[in-house]
């Protein structure tokens, strides 16, 4: 019992992890100065489309479209590390993002 107790608290505990994401423009997006962020690993990435909202200045009904790698649009409620550890490209997690639907 102690042990599953144990194991719960190290899953409740935030991991201060940071991964590397880097932010590129796709069709007619608005080009960002700064594309690279350190992001903590265990964010969903609901977080991350909401600091790309923040960074980029649109509001909440703007379209926004994120991929990863260019290939497939990730659920909201996927964690970044679990992202980077399956999709990461040369140690950057590459998040795609644009206005109107590119893929998937």
């Amino acid at each position: 019992m102690q042990e599953a107790l144990d194991a719960l608290e190290s899953y409740k505990k935030k991991d201060p992890a940071k991964v590397v994401v880097r932010f590129k423009a796709v069709g007619n997006a608005p080009i960002m100065r700064q594309n690279l962020y350190k992001i903590t690993a265990s964010n969903r990435f609901q977080a991350v489309i909401q600091f790309l909202r923040k960074e980029l200045g649109w509001k909440a009904g703007d379209p926004l479209f994120t991929y990863i790698n260019l290939a497939f649009a990730p659920a909201p409620d996927d964690t970044v590390a679990n992202l980077y550890k399956s999709f990461a490209t040369e140690g950057h997690l590459i998040v795609n993002y644009s206005t109107t639907a590119a893929w998937g």
